[in-house]
Order: structure tokens, then C-alpha cells, then sequence
């Protein structure tokens, strides 16, 4: 009766063992086809890296000719109404002269 129960120990023992080599190929198969898949995904995430930092780029230098246009019409703005204030300002003097 012992000798039964060695037996069908051993042999589920065996099966079990087969079982889990079996097992351990599958995954080794999975994990090559998930690191395929990252490779893949990496280099579509690198590639979008580049198109990031061209946008980017290409946003900084908008927005430095959006500054250096509203700079300058600033500028022209203030000096025409720097120079009707001095206009109006010499209109006034010469007024309190004449008087």
C-alpha cells in the first residue's frame, strides 16, 4: 500500500514537473513577444519624442516674432501718441504766451 502511494507521488511529481517545463517555454515565448512589442513601442515613443520638440521649437520661435510684431506696434502706438501729447502740450504754452 505504501509503495502505491510512493508511486502515484512520483508519478504525479513527474507530471507536475513536465507540466511546469512546459509552462516555463510558453512564457519564455510571451516574454520575447512583449519585448518585441516594447521595442516597437519605443521607437514610436522616440519618434513622437522628435515631432514633440519640433513643435515645440517651432512654438518658441512664434512666439518670440509674436513678441518682437507686438513690441514694435506698441512702440508705434506710443510714440504717435507721445507725439500728439508734445503737440498739444506746445498748442497749450503757446496759448498761455499769447495771452
Amino acid at each position: 500500500m505504501m509503495e502505491t502511494v510512493k508511486l502515484i507521488a512520483l508519478i504525479l511529481v513527474c507530471a507536475l514537473l513536465i507540466v511546469l517545463i512546459v509552462l516555463a517555454f510558453k512564457l519564455d515565448g510571451t516574454i520575447t513577444r512583449i519585448n518585441l512589442l516594447l521595442d516597437d513601442v519605443n521607437a514610436k515613443v522616440k519618434t513622437l519624442d522628435r515631432v514633440f520638440e519640433l513643435v515645440d521649437t517651432v512654438n518658441d520661435k512664434i512666439s518670440i516674432l509674436g513678441d518682437s510684431i507686438i513690441g514694435i506696434v506698441s512702440g508705434g502706438i506710443k510714440r504717435i501718441f507721445k507725439d500728439k501729447k508734445n503737440k498739444n502740450k506746445y498748442k497749450f504754452e503757446e496759448e498761455d504766451e499769447d495771452e
